[in-house]
Protein backbone atom coordinates (compact mmCIF):
# COMPACT_ATOMS: atom_id res chain seq x y z
CA UNK A 1 0.00 0.00 0.00
CA UNK A 2 1.21 3.50 -0.87
CA UNK A 3 0.50 6.04 1.87
CA UNK A 4 0.40 9.18 -0.29
CA UNK A 5 -0.54 9.88 -3.91
CA UNK A 6 -0.18 12.99 -6.06
CA UNK A 7 -1.90 14.63 -9.00
CA UNK A 8 0.42 16.21 -11.60
CA UNK A 9 -1.24 18.61 -14.03
CA UNK A 10 0.30 19.44 -17.40
CA UNK A 11 -0.68 23.10 -17.76
CA UNK A 12 2.21 24.61 -19.71
CA UNK A 13 0.67 24.19 -23.18
CA UNK A 14 0.44 27.37 -25.19
CA UNK A 15 -3.08 26.69 -26.51
CA UNK A 16 -2.02 27.61 -30.06
CA UNK A 17 -4.97 25.95 -31.76
CA UNK A 18 -7.37 27.29 -29.16
CA UNK A 19 -6.05 30.83 -29.22
CA UNK A 20 -5.47 31.50 -25.54
CA UNK A 21 -4.82 30.13 -22.05
CA UNK A 22 -7.70 27.65 -22.01
CA UNK A 23 -6.45 26.16 -18.72
CA UNK A 24 -7.58 29.37 -16.99
CA UNK A 25 -10.86 29.97 -18.79
CA UNK A 26 -14.12 29.47 -16.90
CA UNK A 27 -16.42 26.79 -18.36
CA UNK A 28 -18.54 25.78 -15.36
CA UNK A 29 -21.79 27.53 -14.37
CA UNK A 30 -20.03 29.54 -11.68
CA UNK A 31 -16.91 30.24 -13.74
CA UNK A 32 -15.02 27.04 -12.86
CA UNK A 33 -12.09 26.01 -15.04
CA UNK A 34 -11.68 22.42 -16.17
CA UNK A 35 -8.77 22.19 -13.74
CA UNK A 36 -11.14 23.14 -10.90
CA UNK A 37 -13.19 20.03 -11.72
CA UNK A 38 -10.06 17.88 -11.76
CA UNK A 39 -9.03 19.20 -8.34
CA UNK A 40 -12.56 18.67 -7.00
CA UNK A 41 -12.63 15.06 -8.26
CA UNK A 42 -9.12 14.32 -7.03
CA UNK A 43 -9.75 15.67 -3.52
CA UNK A 44 -12.80 13.44 -3.22
CA UNK A 45 -10.84 10.46 -4.49
CA UNK A 46 -8.26 11.00 -1.74
CA UNK A 47 -5.28 12.57 -3.53
CA UNK A 48 -2.84 14.17 -1.11
CA UNK A 49 -0.69 16.53 -3.21
CA UNK A 50 -1.23 18.66 -6.31
CA UNK A 51 1.66 19.73 -8.53
CA UNK A 52 1.36 21.77 -11.72
CA UNK A 53 3.83 22.44 -14.51
CA UNK A 54 3.49 25.89 -16.05
CA UNK A 55 5.55 28.27 -18.16
CA UNK A 56 7.36 31.11 -16.34
CA UNK A 57 5.25 33.70 -18.18
CA UNK A 58 2.08 32.08 -16.79
CA UNK A 59 3.11 32.43 -13.13
CA UNK A 60 1.23 35.64 -12.30
CA UNK A 61 -2.02 34.44 -13.88
CA UNK A 62 -1.67 30.97 -12.32
CA UNK A 63 -1.18 32.44 -8.86
CA UNK A 64 -4.23 34.65 -9.30
CA UNK A 65 -6.54 31.93 -10.66
CA UNK A 66 -5.42 28.85 -8.68
CA UNK A 67 -2.89 29.43 -5.90
CA UNK A 68 -4.92 32.11 -4.13
CA UNK A 69 -7.99 29.87 -4.28
CA UNK A 70 -6.41 26.64 -3.06
CA UNK A 71 -3.23 27.40 -1.11
CA UNK A 72 -4.99 27.16 2.28
CA UNK A 73 -7.13 24.15 1.32
CA UNK A 74 -4.82 21.64 -0.36
CA UNK A 75 -1.09 20.89 -0.70
CA UNK A 76 -0.53 22.70 -4.02
CA UNK A 77 2.68 23.78 -5.77
CA UNK A 78 4.08 24.30 -9.26
CA UNK A 79 7.22 23.83 -11.32
CA UNK A 80 8.33 25.55 -14.51
CA UNK A 81 8.91 24.12 -17.97
CA UNK A 82 11.11 26.20 -20.27
CA UNK A 83 13.16 25.62 -23.40
CA UNK A 84 16.50 26.02 -21.62
CA UNK A 85 15.86 23.32 -18.98
CA UNK A 86 18.32 20.93 -20.62
CA UNK A 87 21.46 18.93 -19.76
CA UNK A 88 24.58 21.06 -19.58
CA UNK A 89 26.13 19.31 -22.56
CA UNK A 90 23.28 20.17 -24.97
CA UNK A 91 23.44 23.44 -26.90
CA UNK A 92 20.00 24.96 -27.47
CA UNK A 93 19.25 26.23 -30.97
CA UNK A 94 18.43 29.93 -30.36
CA UNK A 95 15.75 29.79 -33.07
CA UNK A 96 13.71 27.12 -31.29
CA UNK A 97 10.38 28.29 -29.82
CA UNK A 98 8.44 25.00 -29.62
CA UNK A 99 8.26 23.31 -26.16
CA UNK A 100 10.14 20.01 -25.73
CA UNK A 101 6.99 17.97 -25.14
CA UNK A 102 5.22 16.19 -22.29
CA UNK A 103 8.26 14.05 -21.48
CA UNK A 104 10.28 17.09 -20.49
CA UNK A 105 7.22 18.68 -18.85
CA UNK A 106 7.04 15.81 -16.35
CA UNK A 107 10.80 15.46 -16.00
CA UNK A 108 11.11 18.99 -14.57
CA UNK A 109 9.19 17.74 -11.50
CA UNK A 110 11.80 15.09 -10.62
CA UNK A 111 12.86 16.90 -7.42
CA UNK A 112 9.27 17.49 -6.31
CA UNK A 113 7.32 14.27 -6.99
CA UNK A 114 8.16 11.56 -4.43
CA UNK A 115 5.00 9.41 -4.46
CA UNK A 116 2.85 7.48 -6.97
CA UNK A 117 1.33 10.07 -9.27
CA UNK A 118 -1.52 10.55 -11.71
CA UNK A 119 -0.44 12.72 -14.66
CA UNK A 120 -3.23 14.60 -16.45
CA UNK A 121 -3.54 17.42 -18.96
CA UNK A 122 -5.00 20.67 -17.70
CA UNK A 123 -7.45 21.17 -20.55
CA UNK A 124 -9.21 17.77 -20.40
CA UNK A 125 -12.19 16.72 -18.28
CA UNK A 126 -11.73 13.15 -17.01
CA UNK A 127 -14.72 12.62 -14.71
CA UNK A 128 -15.24 11.36 -11.17
CA UNK A 129 -14.95 7.63 -11.89
CA UNK A 130 -11.58 8.08 -13.57
CA UNK A 131 -10.06 9.65 -10.46
CA UNK A 132 -11.61 6.98 -8.24
CA UNK A 133 -10.22 4.02 -10.22
CA UNK A 134 -6.80 5.65 -10.61
CA UNK A 135 -6.57 6.55 -6.90
CA UNK A 136 -7.36 2.93 -5.99
CA UNK A 137 -4.67 1.68 -8.37
CA UNK A 138 -2.06 4.15 -7.09
CA UNK A 139 -2.63 3.20 -3.47
CA UNK A 140 -3.01 -0.57 -3.87
CA UNK A 141 -1.08 -1.68 -6.96
CA UNK A 142 1.32 0.93 -8.33
CA UNK A 143 4.99 -0.09 -8.07
CA UNK A 144 8.33 0.37 -9.80
CA UNK A 145 7.27 -2.31 -12.29
CA UNK A 146 3.53 -1.60 -12.65
CA UNK A 147 1.89 1.59 -14.00
CA UNK A 148 -1.58 2.10 -15.43
CA UNK A 149 -3.51 4.09 -18.01
CA UNK A 150 -7.24 4.93 -17.87
CA UNK A 151 -8.65 4.59 -21.38
CA UNK A 152 -11.68 5.69 -23.39
CA UNK A 153 -13.11 4.51 -26.71
CA UNK A 154 -11.61 6.47 -29.60
CA UNK A 155 -15.02 7.36 -31.04
CA UNK A 156 -15.85 9.18 -27.80
CA UNK A 157 -12.75 11.37 -27.74
CA UNK A 158 -12.83 13.07 -31.14
CA UNK A 159 -13.46 16.77 -31.73
CA UNK A 160 -16.31 17.98 -33.90
CA UNK A 161 -14.28 21.00 -34.97
CA UNK A 162 -10.97 19.68 -36.28
CA UNK A 163 -8.24 17.10 -35.98
CA UNK A 164 -6.73 16.07 -32.65
CA UNK A 165 -3.68 14.23 -31.31
CA UNK A 166 -4.43 10.94 -29.54
CA UNK A 167 -2.50 8.12 -27.88
CA UNK A 168 -3.88 4.93 -29.48
CA UNK A 169 -3.43 1.91 -27.17
CA UNK A 170 -2.69 -1.59 -28.41
CA UNK A 171 -3.28 -4.12 -25.61
CA UNK A 172 -2.65 -7.74 -24.65
CA UNK A 173 -4.35 -9.60 -21.77
CA UNK A 174 -5.41 -6.36 -20.08
CA UNK A 175 -2.00 -4.75 -20.29
CA UNK A 176 -0.52 -2.24 -22.70
CA UNK A 177 1.50 -3.58 -25.61
CA UNK A 178 2.32 -0.16 -27.02
CA UNK A 179 0.94 3.34 -27.61
CA UNK A 180 1.01 5.03 -30.97
CA UNK A 181 1.00 8.80 -30.59
CA UNK A 182 -1.19 9.72 -33.55
CA UNK A 183 -1.73 13.16 -35.07
CA UNK A 184 -4.53 14.74 -37.13
CA UNK A 185 -7.06 12.17 -35.88
CA UNK A 186 -10.57 12.66 -37.29
CA UNK A 187 -13.26 10.91 -39.33
CA UNK A 188 -12.78 11.05 -43.10
CA UNK A 189 -15.55 11.64 -45.63
CA UNK A 190 -16.51 7.95 -45.44
CA UNK A 191 -16.90 8.10 -41.65
CA UNK A 192 -13.72 6.11 -40.95
CA UNK A 193 -11.36 7.35 -38.23
CA UNK A 194 -7.90 8.10 -39.56
CA UNK A 195 -4.73 9.60 -38.14
CA UNK A 196 -1.12 10.27 -39.02
CA UNK A 197 1.81 8.59 -37.31
CA UNK A 198 4.97 10.56 -36.54
CA UNK A 199 6.50 8.89 -39.60
CA UNK A 200 3.81 10.54 -41.74
CA UNK A 201 2.06 7.23 -42.47
CA UNK A 202 -1.76 7.37 -42.45
CA UNK A 203 -3.53 4.71 -40.34
CA UNK A 204 -7.19 3.78 -39.87
CA UNK A 205 -8.68 2.78 -36.50
CA UNK A 206 -11.74 0.99 -35.15
CA UNK A 207 -14.21 3.18 -33.27
CA UNK A 208 -13.80 1.29 -30.00
CA UNK A 209 -10.01 1.03 -29.83
CA UNK A 210 -8.84 2.08 -26.33
CA UNK A 211 -7.32 5.53 -26.26
CA UNK A 212 -5.11 7.16 -23.64
CA UNK A 213 -6.14 10.75 -23.05
CA UNK A 214 -2.92 12.32 -21.78
CA UNK A 215 -3.26 10.68 -18.38
CA UNK A 216 -0.99 8.10 -16.77
CA UNK A 217 -0.56 6.59 -13.30
CA UNK A 218 3.16 6.17 -12.56
CA UNK A 219 5.68 5.37 -9.84
CA UNK A 220 8.22 8.08 -8.86
CA UNK A 221 11.09 5.78 -9.85
CA UNK A 222 10.17 6.74 -13.45
CA UNK A 223 12.34 9.86 -13.30
CA UNK A 224 15.71 8.12 -13.57
CA UNK A 225 14.47 6.21 -16.62
CA UNK A 226 12.93 9.35 -18.09
CA UNK A 227 16.11 11.36 -17.59
CA UNK A 228 18.15 8.74 -19.45
CA UNK A 229 15.64 8.65 -22.30
CA UNK A 230 15.65 12.45 -22.59
CA UNK A 231 19.44 12.37 -22.96
CA UNK A 232 19.14 9.75 -25.71
CA UNK A 233 16.43 11.81 -27.41
CA UNK A 234 18.65 14.90 -27.47
CA UNK A 235 21.66 12.95 -28.75
CA UNK A 236 19.61 11.57 -31.65
CA UNK A 237 17.44 14.60 -32.42
CA UNK A 238 16.74 15.13 -36.13
CA UNK A 239 15.05 18.53 -36.07
CA UNK A 240 16.18 20.74 -33.21
CA UNK A 241 13.39 23.24 -33.92
CA UNK A 242 10.35 20.94 -33.72
CA UNK A 243 11.14 17.46 -32.35
CA UNK A 244 9.46 16.60 -29.01
CA UNK A 245 9.78 13.83 -26.44
CA UNK A 246 6.30 12.53 -25.61
CA UNK A 247 5.09 10.51 -22.61
CA UNK A 248 3.08 7.95 -24.64
CA UNK A 249 6.16 7.00 -26.62
CA UNK A 250 8.33 6.88 -23.50
CA UNK A 251 5.96 4.51 -21.74
CA UNK A 252 5.61 2.36 -24.86
CA UNK A 253 9.40 2.04 -25.01
CA UNK A 254 9.59 1.19 -21.31
CA UNK A 255 7.07 -1.60 -21.86
CA UNK A 256 8.94 -2.84 -24.94
CA UNK A 257 12.23 -2.80 -23.04
CA UNK A 258 10.70 -4.79 -20.16
CA UNK A 259 11.15 -1.99 -17.62
CA UNK A 260 7.44 -1.91 -16.66
CA UNK A 261 3.99 -3.30 -17.34
CA UNK A 262 1.04 -0.93 -17.78
CA UNK A 263 -2.38 -2.04 -16.65
CA UNK A 264 -5.30 -0.81 -18.76
CA UNK A 265 -8.03 0.79 -16.64
CA UNK A 266 -11.47 1.38 -18.13
CA UNK A 267 -13.27 4.50 -16.97
CA UNK A 268 -17.03 4.84 -17.09
CA UNK A 269 -16.79 8.63 -16.81
CA UNK A 270 -17.34 10.99 -19.68
CA UNK A 271 -14.25 12.55 -21.22
CA UNK A 272 -14.21 15.80 -23.11
CA UNK A 273 -11.65 18.43 -23.88
CA UNK A 274 -11.03 21.84 -25.34
CA UNK A 275 -8.80 21.92 -28.41
CA UNK A 276 -10.49 24.61 -30.52
CA UNK A 277 -12.49 27.73 -29.67
CA UNK A 278 -15.52 25.99 -31.18
CA UNK A 279 -15.27 23.29 -28.49
CA UNK A 280 -15.92 25.81 -25.70
CA UNK A 281 -19.75 26.00 -25.91
CA UNK A 282 -19.97 22.19 -26.12
CA UNK A 283 -17.87 21.86 -22.95
CA UNK A 284 -20.01 24.44 -21.15
CA UNK A 285 -23.17 22.56 -22.12
CA UNK A 286 -21.77 19.21 -20.96
CA UNK A 287 -20.76 20.65 -17.60
CA UNK A 288 -24.16 22.29 -17.20
CA UNK A 289 -25.80 18.92 -17.87
CA UNK A 290 -23.64 17.21 -15.22
CA UNK A 291 -24.64 19.92 -12.74
CA UNK A 292 -28.33 19.51 -13.65
CA UNK A 293 -27.99 15.76 -13.09
CA UNK A 294 -26.66 16.40 -9.58
CA UNK A 295 -23.21 14.95 -10.24
CA UNK A 296 -21.60 18.29 -9.39
CA UNK A 297 -22.85 21.26 -7.37
CA UNK A 298 -23.57 24.50 -9.22
CA UNK A 299 -20.61 26.06 -7.41
CA UNK A 300 -17.59 23.86 -6.67
CA UNK A 301 -16.29 24.13 -3.12
CA UNK A 302 -13.72 21.99 -1.32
Amino acid sequence: MNSKISLFVLAAGMGSRYGGLKQMEGFGPSGETIIDYSIYNAVRAGFDRFVFVIRPDMEEAFNEVFMEKYKDKIDISYVFQSLDMLPDWYKLNPERTKPWGTGQAFLVAKDVIKEPTYIISGDDFFGKDTFDVVAKFLREECSEKLYSIPTYKLKNVLSEHGTVKRGICFTKDGYLDHIEETFEVARNDEGIIQGKKQTGEISTFEDDIPTAMSSYAVHPSVFENLENRFDIFLKNIKDDLTDEILLPEIFSDMVKDGDIKIKILESTSSWFGVTYKEDAPIVREKLRKLVDEGIYPKKLEL
